[in-house]
């Protein structure tokens, strides 16, 4: 797809708007909540506010992690990547991931991926292209990667470098349950040498007792968190390099001055953002 059409969502017509599920909320929803955007409903909203009720840096932390990805997405396009897989990608929010690279390099191929069907509808409507490029949608969950990774190699050519952005999403992905880490090896065994890993996760570091009570308000919500530490946060580049300055807080990852940043620490609160970034090269 080129030019200036919109994301080509590939995804069952059963689970298209119709099935939104309002009567619980969802992390893309809640996300889009912290960032003061308006796709959201009211069960949303609700745990939204009893989240920043236990812990009020968790918005702060939820803005960083925004700024990371575009830090991080425009220092790759820079570097000659020009294909960008992003799982998770959440409600679009601008700039967005593909804005971003195609910024850089307007014909930068982009694929979404994304599990609610809210985020298709807003896909569908706002993911338009640079003339050059293409920006697509795919609705599937992170822990279905042949719902991910076959389609997309319809659109990106996987024997060339892609980066693969995992923003704000491994930590509602269980270990235990899920096989968190056997997941991004899958991801990251079906791209070329070259291609990067940009992950973000929260971490209980920081302030281990607040963050316990969020995963718990997460969990009465209907939706597992799974907080990491850092030690539980490098594993996940395990045999990739890390770009400097490696596995750090987000606010300290690169940061460039913006216009618009708010304190990388919650007002009176004297805490870091609770959510560690990095991203790495696949040799």
């Amino acid at each position: 797809m080129t030019g200036h059409e919109p994301a080509t969502a590939r995804t069952d017509p059963t689970d298209r708007i119709d099935r939104i599920d309002t009567s619980k909320p969802h992390p893309a929803r809640v996300y889009d909540w912290f960032l003061g955007g308006k796709d959201n409903y009211p069960v949303d909203e609700e745990l939204g506010k009893r989240i920043l009720s236990l812990d009020p840096v968790v918005k702060v932390g939820a803005r960083a992690n925004r700024r990371f990805m575009h830090r991080a997405t425009r220092l790759l396009a820079q570097q000659g990547i020009r294909q960008f897989l992003d799982i998770g990608t959440g409600i679009p929010t601008e700039p967005n991931l593909h804005q971003i690279a195609q910024e850089v390099a307007p014909e930068s191929r982009i694929v979404y991926a994304d599990n609610d069907p809210i985020v298709l509808r807003h896909a569908e409507a706002l993911l338009r292209s640079a003339p050059e490029g293409s920006t697509n949608y795919l609705q599937a969950d992170v822990r279905e990667p042949e719902r991910i990774l076959k389609p997309a190699q319809e659109i990106l050519d996987f024997a060339e470098p892609v980066a693969l952005s995992m923003v704000a999403l491994m930590h509602f992905v269980s270990e235990d349950e899920d096989d968190a880490y056997g997941l991004v090896r899958r991801y990251l065994d079906a791209l070329a040498p070259g291609s990067y890993l940009v992950l973000t996760q929260l971490t209980p570091d920081v302030d281990p007792e607040a963050i316990a009570k969020v995963a718990a308000s997460y969990r009465k919500g209907g939706t597992g968190l799974y907080p990491r530490t850092h030690a539980e946060v490098v594993r996940f580049f395990d045999g990739l390099e890390l770009l400097d300055p490696g596995v750090v807080s987000a606010p300290h990852w690169r940061p460039e001055p913006e216009p618009d940043s708010e304190p990388d620490q919650s007002a009176g609160s004297g805490l870091p953002v609770p959510m560690y970034v990095g991203v790495a090269r696949k040799r």
